[in-house]
C-alpha cells in the first residue's frame, strides 16, 4: 500500500502563501462571509462544506460572476442528484470567457504549438472577433438553445472558437478527438443528434499525416440530424460537397451576441469511456461548470491574467475541457496538437519552455515514461517559468514525485489531481499554500466534502475506504442524455449509498489531511479480507526496467478461489525468464504485501486502454471470466482491439 509520509517532499515559502489566491480569498471571506481567518487551508475547507451556500456564494463574488437575472438563493434543493444551483439566474460561459478581450485585446488568448514546436498565438481580440462571427452564422443556419452541436477537431484553436460560439448561441457542445475511428465517434454523437459538426479533413501525428475524409463522409452519411457540415482544411484539402468553409464563417467583424440561459441550461456533453456498452452521454451546465471551473483554476491551480496553463490532452477528453476554461481566469491558453513523444520523449518539455508555460499538466504515465527514457528536463529546457508540473489520469507513483522534485526543479509544486469526466472536475488535487507529500494528492478540493468510507458508510481515517462525496457540487450531472426517469444517472453513482455520490475509486484520506488514490474500487485485488488498488502493484513493478507496462486483475474462482495474474508487457530486449519472474515476485512480496504476490505472470504483446488512456482491467477481467467480446467491451472505446484477443484466448485455453 501507499504508505503516509509524514515529511514532505515540497513547502511553500511564506511569501508564496501570501501571494496565492485562496489566502487572498480566505481574508476577504472572512470579511465578508465569516469564514475563519485562520486555520490556512483546512479550516477554510472545513467552513466551505460546512457552509456550503455561503461557500459558493462568496465564489461568484470573488470572482465578479455576472448573473444577467439574479438568482434566488444559492442552492434550491440540495438533495443528490437532482440538487438545484442558483435558481432564477442567467448567464453566459462563454461571455465570461472572452471578458478579458475588453482589457487586454493584443495580448495572446490562444497559444496554438503543433509538432513544429513553434507556438502561435491568437489575440484575445481576434478570439473574440471570431466566435462572434461564427455564432452569427450558427445562428443564420437555424441553431437555437439547446441545439447540439458537434466536432470532430483536433486541439488547435478552431476547436475552441466553435465551443465558445456554441455557448453563445445556447447550444450545447460536444466533440471528439480525430484518431477516434467512425463508430467510436457514432456511438457518441448519435445519442444527442446534433445539427452541425465542425470536422477536419486530418491530422498529423507522430511526424505523419492521417486522413480522416472517408471517416468524415461516414459520419455524414450517418448522422441524420445534420443540418450542415463545416470543413476545416487541416491537411489542405478542399471542402467535400455540401460542406461550408470554416474561412467563410469566421470571416466577419461581428460583436458576439450571448444567450443569456438559466444556471443549470446545457453547456456540453462529455462521454464515458464506454468501455463496456455505449459511453454514458454525461451533460454539465453553462453556470455549473463556470463557477466550478473559477474556483478550481483561480484558487487551486492558482491561475490568473499573467500565467500561461498548458495542460497534454485531446478533445476527447474532459481535460481539453478544463484547459479551454482557463479562458474564464484571463489565463492564456496553450493548444498543443501532436503526439506526447514527438520527436523524442522529452517534447512535452520542449512546449512548456517555448510557450512560457506557468502550470504544466500531463499523464503520470508521461512522467514515468520520461524516468524510465532518462529524459533531463531542466538541463536540456529552460524551465524557469514553470511553477506547478499537475498530473492526472492515474495516480502518479512516488517515484515520478521524486523524479519531478530531482530533475525538473527541487522548488516545484507538485500537483497530482484526482476527479472524472462525471464531474469535470477534481476532488482532490492542487493547493498552493500547502505541502506536498511523495505519492499523495495534496488535500480534497474546497466545497468537496471528500470522505473514504467502509461498505456500512462508516468515514475512515488512515484506512482504504470507497471515494465518496456527500454533498452536492454545481458540476455535478444535470443529467444524462436519453436517461428519462434519472435512472441510470442513479444506478451510476448513488445505489451503494442512497443519496451519496460513489465514484468508484478506492482512497485513503490521511490524518494530515492529504489522500491518496489506490485505483478503481471495481477492479480491487481483494485477497483474504486485504484489498489492494492495482495502481499499487503497477507503481512497484513498473519500477523495474525490463516492465514496460502492466495489467493486474483478481478473478473470483467458481469454487471460491481467488486467482489474480499479472500481465506484463515487457521492454525491447527483456525476456520473461526465471530471474525477473522471481525479481516481480520479490519486489510485490517486500514492497506491498505477501498476499498480492500474482497466482501466474504472463508475458502480453501490449496493455489495451481506452481512447483516453486508461487501462481497461474490468473488461479484461470479463473475459477471462468467459463473457464473450462483444459483451465484455465496447471494441469502439479501446486503442487496440487486436490485444484483446490474446485474453480472449487465454480464457478460453486456460484449464
Amino acid at each position: 500500500m501507499s504508505t503516509v509520509n509524514p515529511q514532505p517532499l515540497w513547502q511553500p515559502d511564506p511569501e508564496r502563501i501570501a501571494q496565492a489566491q485562496v489566502t487572498k480569498f480566505q481574508a476577504w471571506a472572512a470579511e465578508h462571509h465569516g469564514a475563519p481567518a485562520d486555520g490556512g487551508y483546512p479550516a477554510l475547507h472545513r467552513w466551505s462544506v460546512e457552509e456550503l451556500e455561503t461557500f459558493w456564494k462568496a465564489v461568484t463574488e470573488w470572482f465578479d460572476v455576472r448573473f444577467t437575472t439574479p438568482y434566488e438563493r444559492v442552492l434550491g434543493d440540495r438533495s443528490m442528484p437532482g440538487a438545484q444551483w442558483f435558481p432564477g439566474a442567467t448567464l453566459n460561459y462563454a461571455e465570461r470567457a472572452l471578458r478579458a478581450a475588453a482589457s487586454r485585446a493584443d495580448e495572446p488568448a490562444l497559444l496554438h504549438v503543433d509538432e513544429t514546436h513553434d507556438p502561435r498565438p491568437v489575440t484575445w481580440a481576434e478570439l473574440r472577433r471570431q466566435v462572434g462571427s461564427l455564432a452569427a452564422e450558427l445562428r443564420a443556419l437555424g441553431v437555437r438553445p439547446g441545439d447540439r452541436v458537434s466536432g470532430y477537431l483536433p486541439n488547435i484553436p478552431e476547436a475552441v472558437v466553435a465551443l465558445l460560439a456554441t455557448a453563445a448561441v445556447g447550444g450545447v457542445w460536444t466533440s471528439c478527438a480525430p484518431d477516434f475511428g467512425a463508430r467510436s465517434v457514432l456511438d457518441r454523437f448519435r445519442q444527442v443528434e446534433p445539427v452541425v459538426l465542425f470536422t477536419v479533413d486530418g491530422y498529423r501525428y507522430g511526424g505523419k499525416e492521417h486522413d480522416r475524409s472517408e471517416i468524415v463522409a461516414e459520419l455524414r452519411r450517418e448522422l441524420p440530424t445534420l443540418r450542415a457540415v463545416v470543413h476545416i482544411p487541416l491537411l489542405g484539402t478542399d471542402a467535400p460537397d455540401g460542406a461550408l468553409e470554416w474561412s467563410a464563417l469566421t470571416a466577419g467583424d461581428t460583436e458576439p451576441v450571448f444567450e443569456q440561459v438559466p444556471f443549470d441550461h446545457p453547456l456540453w456533453v462529455l462521454y464515458s469511456s464506454g468501455t463496456t456498452g455505449l459511453p454514458k452521454a454525461i451533460v454539465h451546465s453553462q453556470g455549473g461548470i463556470l463557477v466550478e471551473h473559477l474556483k478550481q483554476l483561480g484558487l487551486h491551480c492558482d491561475l490568473g491574467p499573467d500565467d500561461r496553463f498548458f495542460w497534454y490532452t485531446s478533445t476527447g477528453w474532459m481535460m481539453w475541457n478544463f484547459l479551454v476554461s482557463g479562458l474564464l481566469t484571463g489565463t492564456t491558453v496553450v493548444l498543443y496538437d501532436g503526439s506526447p513523444g514527438y520527436p523524442d520523449t522529452g517534447a512535452q518539455w520542449r512546449i512548456a519552455e517555448r510557450t512560457g508555460a506557468t502550470l504544466y499538466g500531463t499523464s503520470a504515465a508521461y512522467v514515468m515514461a520520461c524516468r524510465k527514457a532518462g529524459v533531463h528536463p531542466s538541463r536540456d529546457h529552460d524551465l524557469s517559468a514553470v511553477t506547478c508540473v499537475a498530473t492526472t489520469g492515474s495516480p502518479l507513483p512516488p517515484d515520478g514525485f521524486r523524479w519531478l522534485h530531482d530533475e525538473v526543479r527541487d522548488d516545484l509544486w507538485i500537483a497530482s489531481v484526482s476527479g472524472g469526466t462525471d464531474v469535470c472536475s477534481c476532488f482532490a488535487g492542487a493547493v498552493p499554500t500547502l505541502p506536498v507529500h511523495v505519492g499523495e494528492l495534496q488535500a480534497p478540493c474546497l466545497g468537496t466534502d471528500l470522505q473514504s468510507w467502509d461498505p456500512s458508510g462508516k468515514p475512515l481515517t488512515d484506512e482504504v475506504g470507497e471515494l465518496v462525496v456527500t454533498n452536492p457540487m454545481p458540476s455535478m450531472p444535470i443529467h444524462f442524455w436519453n436517461d428519462p426517469d434519472g435512472s441510470r444517472y442513479h444506478d451510476s453513482y448513488f445505489d451503494t449509498y442512497p443519496g451519496v455520490w460513489r465514484h468508484g475509486d478506492w482512497i485513503t484520506l490521511t490524518s494530515h489531511g492529504s489522500v491518496v488514490i489506490h485505483g478503481r474500487s471495481d477492479s480491487t485485488l481483494n485477497r483474504q479480507g486485504v484489498r489492494m488498488g492495482s495502481a499499487d502493484i503497477y507503481e512497484a513493478v513498473e519500477r523495474l526496467p525490463e516492465i514496460k507496462e502492466s495489467l493486474v486483475v483478481g478473478i473470483e474462482q467458481p469454487d471460491g478461489g481467488y486467482w489474480m495474474p499479472l500481465f506484463v508487457h515487457l521492454a525491447p530486449g527483456a525476456t520473461l525468464d526465471d530471474d525477473l519472474t522471481d525479481r516481480i515476485k520479490k519486489t510485490i512480496r517486500t514492497q506491498l504485501s505477501p498476499r498480492h504476490v500474482p497466482d501466474e505472470i504472463i508475458e502480453v504483446p501490449g496493455i489495451p486502454h481506452t481512447l483516453t488512456g486508461k487501462r481497461i482491467e474490468v473488461p479484461v477481467k470479463r473475459l477471462l471470466q468467459g463473457t464473450p467480446l462483444e459483451k465484455a467491451v465496447n471494441p469502439g472505446s479501446i486503442d487496440n482491439l487486436d490485444l484483446l484477443a490474446h485474453y480472449q484466448e487465454l480464457a478460453r485455453t486456460r484449464p
